[in-house]
């Protein structure tokens, strides 16, 4: 089993900032790739950001320049530093990782932007 925990999310006001977090445990097998995905109401769900095991990033154009993704391999821990946040960037904020064995999912976090 692998469990995927994840926090930081939250109400901010436009052009505020919040940083989300996920920790992975469980039966964890080499870590390939880690990321964030959102979903907003009545939306699919989208990619927001992802990072490999080698730390390359890759960014849905519309969150470029304003969020950063990072990982702590030692921790299993991938972050999602959110900056100059927008009423559209609301949504259930997910991660997601991909290891050797599966591809696991967390149970979302809010992400609300407004004044």
């Amino acid at each position: 089993q692998v469990q995927l925990v994840e926090s930081g999310g939250g109400l901010v006001q436009p052009g505020g900032s919040l940083r989300l977090s996920c920790a992975a445990s469980g039966s964890i097998f080499r870590i390939v790739a880690m990321g964030w995905y959102r979903q907003a109401p009545g939306k699919q769900r989208e990619l927001v950001a992802t990072i490999s095991s080698s730390s390359n990033t890759n960014y849905a154009d519309s969150v470029k320049g304003r969020f950063t993704i990072s990982r702590d391999n030692a921790k299993n821990t991938v972050y999602l530093q959110m900056n100059s946040l927008k009423p559209e960037d609301t949504a259930v904020y997910y991660c997601n990782v991909i290891d050797f064995k599966g591809n696991y999912w967390g149970q979302g976090t809010q992400v609300t932007v407004s004044s």
